[in-house]
């Protein structure tokens, strides 16, 4: 593994959140570059186990060659089942980098960046049929509109889906630099490249169903986590960050706090910290794209 394929985010903060166990059993579900993961195998002892997941093929090059390891080439949404298959039924900690890797951005035929010019891709796990292109391509404008104003927030979302399908009746829309021309009349003046970034994230959010992913990772790793194991979120955009606030908060993603008889929070899980945990200014010098990044740690609360 090399540094230049994702350099890991705020990764003493993560490493601290987590309170590693040297004979515990953790979990990472975005193993990316490793980074993170030879971090937590620094400190487990012979009879600590990490489990990683990764969607990206690309990823499976960076694997650990340890026999404490293991590298599933799966989606984190099926988190549970894929842990029951090796055996386990309780860990002591999971860690989440959401979000596109330094390596995916770089790549110019995944499509994930506006700087290259490349297919219109955006699929994190290749194995799967629908690509970026084909939404933009064959749905209807309304729903383009809605994909936009939902995942992209952008205000201006329907003159931009009006654009993109005028655009296609000319030509299918199959490349990245195609799409930034059907929709570069309506990209604000000085703010073209963070509009351009929106919608890309919008799509890529579409394309591989990331927040129903995310939520059905939450809410598996609050069953499958043991008494005062830990959960370590770090996101990168206001909809990730909202649903791990409002699960930790809450136990749901709505934020709506339930209390019991007594008047305590049926939650599983408590806040660490109570505030997000942001990169410090050092790290932001050395790795500006984690500007935007966000740590949320929280504890699995005693069934008592």
């Amino acid at each position: 593994m090399t540094n230049d394929y994702h350099l890991p985010v705020m990764l003493n903060e993560c490493i601290d959140g987590l309170k590693i166990r040297p004979e515990g059993t953790y979990v990472d579900v975005t193993f990316g570059g490793g980074g993170h993961s030879r971090a937590i195998m620094s400190h487990l002892g012979e009879g600590g186990r990490l489990v990683a997941f990764d969607q990206d093929e690309d990823a499976l090059t960076n694997a650990i060659d340890d026999p404490r390891f293991t590298l599933l080439h799966e989606n984190f949404r099926h988190l549970k089942n894929f842990l029951r298959m090796q055996g386990i039924r309780s860990i002591d900690g999971l860690i989440a980098d959401l979000g596109v890797s330094s390596h995916q951005f770089d790549e110019a035929e995944r499509g994930f960046s506006t700087r290259f010019d490349g297919d219109l891709d955006l699929r994190m796990d290749r194995r799967q049929q629908v690509s970026a292109r084909d939404i933009v391509n064959s749905s209807e404008e309304g729903d383009i509109a809605r994909i936009l104003r939902l995942y992209g927030e952008l205000p201006n979302a329907k003159q931009l889906s009006t654009a993109i399908c005028a655009a296609r009746k000319a030509e299918p829309i199959n490349t990245t630099m195609q799409l930034r021309a059907a929709v570069s009349r309506h990209l604000p003046r000085g703010y073209e490249n963070k509009y351009l970034a929106m919608i890309f994230q919008a799509l890529r959010i579409e394309v591989n169903g990331e927040l129903e992913a995310l939520k059905m990772m939450l809410e598996q790793a609050s069953e499958v986590l043991a008494e005062g194991g830990r959960l370590v979120v770090m996101s990168y955009h206001s909809l990730e960050d909202r649903l791990v606030k409002n699960y930790i908060k809450a136990g749901n993603f709505e934020g709506e706090l339930i209390k019991d008889f007594y008047g305590n929070p049926l939650t599983p899980l408590a806040a660490v910290s109570r505030k997000a945990i942001t990169p410090s200014e050092s790290e932001l010098q050395t790795n500006p794209r984690s500007r935007s990044a966000k740590l949320r740690v929280a504890e699995k609360k005693s069934e008592r």
